[in-house]
């Protein structure tokens, strides 16, 4: 059985640099249920007092992204009282980089996340992958920067909403043996189609996991060997014949395998946050 982890992250913004970073720690466990609660916007000592007393209470490692002058301090030795293991990441960080420039930081929290021209973007992007998510309308393979091409349960969605979070238009299809494929995936660049397989035992078993999820017989035609092996031969049929570049997910992360794309893109992670 998996041991639970929770991660407490705390900040005066929004907290999506401390989550991504719990989330980094927690991939390194093979055999662990890691559990996330964010608590945004702390921004009097009263509150994270709160919050620290709460971490005592779930044995929490707490990792706090707090840039408003003395909040870090404060909650840091709060929490030492308190007997809390508490990571102020941000802090040691700033230090570093004041001593290298000579430059005072602003103090402001969330200036990463200031509503700029990229911001705008982003929101469009996720509209996008929204939009044309599982081929609901043909016409956004042509205006998509990225085209996803799987069978069910290779990810296709997920990641589509990931790669959107880097101000990028993706659609996606799902393929299903003997089904049409529009004929506009035939006119797309194929520099930026991407066909996503997996192993069959690792779909099999993800799908059986999915019914049980549901409520559902695990053991259906869905989730059956047959199934599965001619599924993957079909796309496997189409990578080759449209000639794009394929990436298998069985054991890779969503963020993996979105660096793999944005690599044969020739992007950089962070050209388009």
């Amino acid at each position: 059985m998996a041991e639970e982890l929770n991660f407490y992250i705390i900040s005066d913004s929004v907290g999506e640099t401390g989550l991504k970073l719990a989330q980094a720690v927690a991939a390194q466990y093979e055999d662990v249920a890691p559990r996330y609660l964010r608590f945004p916007f702390a921004h009097t000592e009263a509150k994270l007092e709160e919050i620290i007393d709460q971490a005592k209470k779930d044995n929490a490692v707490v990792i706090a992204t707090l840039v408003t002058p003395g909040l870090g301090q404060y909650a840091k030795a709060y929490a030492k009282q308190q007997g809390v293991t508490f990571n102020e990441v941000m802090a040691p960080l700033l230090k570093e980089a004041t001593a290298h420039i000579h430059q005072q930081p602003s103090g402001v929290a969330g200036t990463v996340h200031n509503l700029n021209a990229k911001y705008f973007d982003r929101i469009s992007a996720m509209e996008f992958a929204v939009l044309y998510d599982d081929g609901k309308d043909p016409k956004g393979f042509l205006e998509a920067d990225i085209v996803l091409l799987g069978v069910s349960r290779t990810s296709k969605t997920p990641l589509s909403l990931f790669l959107a979070n880097r101000n990028l238009k993706v659609a996606n299809l799902p393929l299903v043996p003997n089904a049409h494929i529009p004929d506009e995936i035939y006119k797309v660049d194929r520099k930026k189609i991407f066909g996503l397989t997996t192993d069959a035992s690792v779909l099999m078993e993800f799908r059986r996991q999915r019914m049980i999820a549901y409520g559902l017989n695990p053991d259906t035609a869905y989730s059956a060997r047959d199934q599965v092996n001619e599924e993957l031969g079909f796309a496997e049929k189409l990578y080759k014949e449209l000639g794009c570049e394929v990436i298998n997910t069985a054991h890779r992360s969503i963020e993996e395998t979105a660096t793999l794309i944005l690599e044969k893109l020739g992007l950089d992670e962070f050209d388009n946050q």
